[in-house]
């Protein structure tokens, strides 16, 4: 068994009957919880899941997303979180480098990856994929052939999650149950989370911020959480005035459309925390948003390697993501150096007991020069390279302005616009390509394209290429026909 298991356990114990988890107007109490999970987690034993193996969750925020997650820690197995929206070419890249003994998804699974859902033929020697309905549900637990490769890393791992390398493809981010217990408590200790706390969870649980900041927090002190899977503002601004949400792990996207809507009130009750991680939060969200709302926005800097890494308390400062939270360290140096700078534009460096140290992803990717710390490693003083750049000014502020990569953030993800101009450039009648993120004051952050044509065609036509081929945050909402790029 793993830790997540075992805070479970405490809460049911203290807890018994309080709300647990807040679904569509249904709940589970703490102790009905622990016997959904502890049916899930035989279920899984009658399937020869052995402790160790790696199981991946191929669901959106769903509560059977939290019972498998919570039977997998019982029986001692690896949690792997996916997403659900992962593309056909990242899947088959989580295929081939994550040892994973099975996948559980729902009916059939994501048909866009032939990898894991393709029936072999009968004269293959190769074993047949076992699929297995899980009880009271339409999820498909889907058992890979064995053996399977074991990846090269000192700690017993308890989860992984899935972010991108610097060249957009997917890295498992490998956390033990030290790193989990450090980033858990530090998020406690920061944001003031108790019993008593109401956390809305809306976005993603398959990504590290909502997993981190929503459920360990929820599962480690015993509140309520409160589970969305649609991101509609007007249902998460009914959520939080029906139910006085006090913790909201958001992103700036998310507050601009709850500043949109013409009912749009107050909020009752104490002041809530409403963090905003993610990508740049502007002015002009905080100042729509508090002004509608009379509840500040808190700038958070939060990534998958090493859970949250600062807060702005204030909610005052847009363009700052706060000072270091208890538990963690940070620098800034200049490429060619370690030596701390104060003031001045630099790499950005992490240290801490909640930051991972292990990391997998596809074989071969390199982008740093010989002599220096690779981006995502750490180094021998366990001080990890996160990529980004910023600066760090003599109150601790942390300013973060860019990647020392390729990578840009879109809806809170990262993303290589290489892969983008890739997949633009596959088309036939496309003969070059070039993307870039705009930021725009009335919408989202969106992916916008220019081209040069081979030949005429329509823009939906590359829309509909592109879509069939990346996940659908990375699809370019514009092209732009252009002579020359």
């Amino acid at each position: 068994m793993t830790i997540l298991y075992e805070w479970l356990q405490e809460a049911a114990k203290t807890n018994g009957n309080r709300q647990a988890l807040v679904y569509r107007d249904n709940y589970l109490s703490w102790r009905g919880l622990l016997h959904r999970v502890n049916r899930r987690a035989q279920e899984f034993e009658s399937m020869k899941i052995t402790p160790g193996t790696w199981i991946g969750m191929m669901l959106g925020n769903v509560p059977d997303l939290i019972t498998l997650a919570l039977g997998i820690s019982k029986v001692g197995c690896v949690i792997v979180p996916m997403d659900p929206l992962t593309n056909a070419r990242e899947f088959d890249l989580i295929m081939e480098t994550a040892p994973l003994r099975a996948v559980v998804t729902r009916p059939r699974g994501n048909n866009r990856s032939g990898t894991i859902y393709e029936d072999k033929e009968p004269d293959n020697e190769e074993p047949q994929i076992i699929r297995r309905r899980l009880q009271g549900t339409l999820l498909t637990c889907n058992l890979l052939p064995k053996p399977y490769k074991t990846p090269d890393y000192t700690s017993p791992a308890s989860m992984v999650m899935f972010t991108s390398d610097s060249f957009g493809d997917p890295k498992g981010v490998i956390k033990t149950d030290e790193n989990i217990i450090a980033a858990t408590d530090n998020i406690i200790d920061t944001l003031s989370i108790t019993q008593d706390s109401r956390i809305l969870t809306a976005v993603p649980l398959s990504h590290s911020y909502g997993w981190d900041i929503g459920f360990l927090t929820m599962l480690r002190t015993g509140a309520t959480m409160f589970l969305e899977e649609e991101l509609s503002s007007r249902r998460i601004a009914k959520i939080i005035r029906d139910h006085k949400i006090d913790i909201l792990p958001g992103t700036p996207e998310i507050y601009r459309e709850l500043a949109k809507l013409p009912t749009a009130k107050a909020h009752q009750g104490d002041l809530p925390k409403f963090l905003s991680s993610g990508s740049q939060l502007s002015p002009e969200i905080v100042e729509d948003f508090t002004s509608k709302y009379e509840t500040p926005i808190l700038s958070c800097y939060h990534t998958t390697e090493t859970s949250m890494i600062s807060l702005d308390t204030t909610g005052k400062q847009s363009s700052s993501v706060g000072i270091p939270i208890k538990g963690i360290q940070t620098k800034i140096t200049t490429a060619t150096t370690t030596k701390p700078i104060t003031g001045k534009k630099g790499t950005l460096w992490v240290k801490g007991d909640s930051v991972s140290e292990t990391a997998i992803s596809p074989d071969g990717h390199s982008n740093t020069a010989k002599n220096q710390i690779p981006i995502g490693k750490t180094d021998k003083q366990g001080w990890l390279r996160l990529g980004d750049l910023g600066k760090i000014n003599k109150s601790g502020q942390i300013t973060l302005l860019g990647r020392e990569d390729d990578l840009v953030k879109v809806e809170g993800k990262r993303v290589n616009l290489d892969e983008i101009e890739g997949c633009l450039e596959t088309f036939p009648k496309v003969r070059a390509a070039q993307v870039e993120v705009v930021s725009e004051l009335k919408t989202n952050d969106v992916v916008v394209a220019t081209v040069v044509i081979r030949e005429k065609c329509a823009a939906e036509e590359i829309i509909d290429h592109c879509a069939r081929n990346l996940s659908p945050h990375k699809v370019p909402r514009r092209i732009i026909f252009s002579d020359s790029i």
